[in-house]
């Protein structure tokens, strides 16, 4: 009797430190397992303070929050998204449609020929540039994101690539939104006052000859042409929006002339184009159906530039007796 006793009070003593043993594997087992989430979510996170870009140039590692960015390109499109950056050539610098906003940018020397001296001083974390010319001399400096000229076709794919290039697109589709509701109000404006058939040209005075322009070179193309669709002469149309410019000798005018010209020039005027033989026998000519504006405000084709050269045609276009 005795022995037997003593034996089931072995045998559950046995099982107790059995249950203890378990529940001990099982709690360092999940001790491990948590240590492991942790361990794999620090691992995650430390990953994200950088990101691989697919660029012209291959695979470009830069970082997810840059702080310090030099813009040699695409600067409108930063101040969209309220990223000012640490410095830019002159020329955008000079830029009409936000100047003011750049107080303290440094300047990175002459468009389009950056001094490395300067941007070096400058301690960028990020460059961005359209010229793949400077690739080598920036990319020493810095992780630097090449956007070839005319890859990005209006405000839509800029706004939409670097808001996922700089971790603002919730910033990029809110600034669209308003774009788009702006853009279709004053198209509207313009479709009530121009019939949709008529042509227009975008053109620059050089002196001695004259270049015209497609829908994504500047000098109004965007807000004519892609705010506002409408089109250039129709036997010049196909040519002129594949090759964006063309430079026109005299005798070329009035092929390339539409109904109406919005027209970059420094120095001339409405009446001095009315007095010019070819010029002034051209049906837009005479019936002031001329803009001329001073590439100050015509150069420019980011998306600000872009939506207040709309704003200023829109009220050219609605004043004008038809």
């Amino acid at each position: 009797m005795y022995i037997q006793q003593n034996h089931n009070r072995l045998w559950k003593v046995g099982i107790v430190v059995s249950l203890f043993l378990l529940i001990v594997l099982f709690l360092s087992a999940c001790g491990k397992t948590n240590t492991d989430k942790t361990t794999k979510s620090s691992d995650v996170k430390a990953d994200k303070t950088t990101k691989t870009i697919s660029t012209v140039n291959g695979e470009i590692e830069i970082p997810t929050q840059p702080k310090r960015i030099v813009a040699e390109e695409y600067l409108g499109s930063l101040i969209a998204l309220d990223v000012i950056p640490v410095g830019a050539p002159e020329l955008t610098l000079k830029n009409y449609y936000f100047k003011d906003k750049l107080k303290g940018v440094s300047d990175t020397g002459v468009y389009g020929k950056p001094s490395a001296e300067n941007i070096l001083a400058m301690n960028p974390d990020l460059i961005i540039t359209g010229n793949n010319e400077s690739y080598k001399i920036l990319s020493k400096i810095a992780p630097t994101i090449v956007v070839p000229y005319g890859d990005l076709k209006n405000a839509h794919e800029e706004l939409t690539y670097f808001g996922k290039l700089l971790n603002k697109e919730d910033e990029a589709k809110d600034w669209l939104e308003t774009y788009d509701e702006q853009i279709a109000d004053a198209k509207a404006k313009v479709d009530a006052a121009i019939k949709v058939d008529k042509s227009f040209s975008i053109m620059e005075d050089a002196g001695k000859v004259t270049y015209v322009y497609g829908d994504n070179f500047g000098r109004g193309g965007q807000a004519i042409y892609q705010a506002f669709g409408r089109k250039p002469p129709k036997s010049i149309a196909e040519k002129i929006m594949k090759k964006q410019w063309a430079e026109l000798s005299e005798e070329m005018i009035p092929e390339y002339a539409g109904d109406y010209i919005i027209m970059t020039s420094n120095g001339r005027t409405v009446e001095d184009f009315k007095k010019n033989p070819i010029w002034g026998s051209l049906e837009a000519v005479k019936n002031d159906h001329l803009y001329i504006w001073p590439e100050e405000r015509s150069w420019y084709y980011d998306p600000i530039a872009t939506l207040a050269q709309v704003e200023e045609l829109t009220t050219w276009l609605t004043n004008l007796k038809q």
